[in-house]
């Protein structure tokens, strides 16, 4: 037990950097735009079969699946706010009518991932060498240490992006008010298809860093990603890109330490109680700001 317990922390931290990234390619188009990627989940996976792919067929490491799937992502983002986001922003209840159309959009693409891949799941073969490190009597598997260190690669930069460019400063300002943008002469449609392009492609490229890290995928695994997304923003905080991270973070930790002491099955509903008890405590979440109305 004395080494289990860190051995679990540690795992739970490289979990919780991949569930903030997940997040945070979530909270990037709901934030800013209103719209619930109810199809979130489903474009991680087609990630994960674009890694899948790439590592069965070509032989390729798993990190060059990470622009192929992000280009690939980015244009099904770019193509599909073409045809409907504008629409949906405009619509009465932009959340769901949002909700509505990318249910079908999930249904599309599990269904062709099916097509293509059948029903059977998949997995990674690619192994890196060694398979393991240890260090302080902690094992950790090298391909969680290439997903983990990946993510954080990105996540610099990704907040690089959001805090020191205009497209970024422009989206975090239409997190706070899309109405102020407007008013300041933004081109908010110009604005959501960056926000679009760039949200499908880090769910893409999360997808990658998820076939390093679970077992396996298949294509019904989609809609378990689209409610862990969120969930960790949610608890995080809607809108937020740290508390996105945050969440992930506290939602890894309370779900590992939880299997850890009560069992397998415990895990989720532990995981989801915190969630409940935030929001209970906290209504926006854990870096959320709170709206006040008269």
């Amino acid at each position: 037990m004395a080494t289990l317990v860190p051995n679990i922390i540690l795992n739970a931290a490289i979990l919780g950097i991949i569930y903030g990234f997940l997040g945070l390619s979530l909270t990037i188009v709901y934030g800013g735009m209103r719209i619930a990627n109810l199809a979130h989940g489903d474009i991680v996976v087609a990630g994960s079969f674009i890694t899948y792919s790439l590592t069965a067929k070509f032989g390729y490491s798993p990190i060059a699946a990470l622009p192929v799937a992000f280009i690939y992502l980015s244009v099904l983002g770019y193509g599909l706010y073409r045809i409907a986001g504008k629409r949906l922003q405009n619509s009465r209840e932009p959340e769901l009518a949002s909700f509505l159309f990318f249910y079908g959009v999930s249904l599309m693409i599990s269904a062709s991932l099916l097509f293509i891949f059948d029903a059977d799941a998949r997995a990674v073969s690619f192994q890196f060498k060694p398979l393991s490190f240890q260090f302080l009597g902690l094992r950790v598997p090298h391909a969680r240490l290439v997903a983990a260190g990946v993510a954080l690669a990105l996540v610099p930069a990704i907040f690089w992006a959001l805090y020191r460019t205009i497209y970024g400063k422009a989206l975090r300002g239409a997190i706070m008010n899309r109405d102020a943008l407007r008013i300041v002469g933004i081109d908010i449609d110009r604005l959501s298809l960056f926000a679009f392009s760039i949200s499908f492609g880090l769910a893409g490229m999360t997808g990658v860093l998820i076939a390093l890290v679970f077992p396996a995928f298949s294509p019904f695994s989609g809609m378990d990603y689209t409610i862990l997304g969120f969930v960790v923003i949610v608890l995080g905080g809607l809108g937020s890109p740290l508390g996105a991270l945050a969440g992930g973070l506290v939602f890894a930790l309370t779900e590992q330490l939880t299997t850890l002491y009560l069992g397998q099955s415990t895990g989720l509903i532990a995981g989801f109680l915190v969630l409940v008890a935030v929001i209970v405590v906290r209504p926006a979440g854990l870096m959320g700001q709170v709206e006040w109305r008269a």
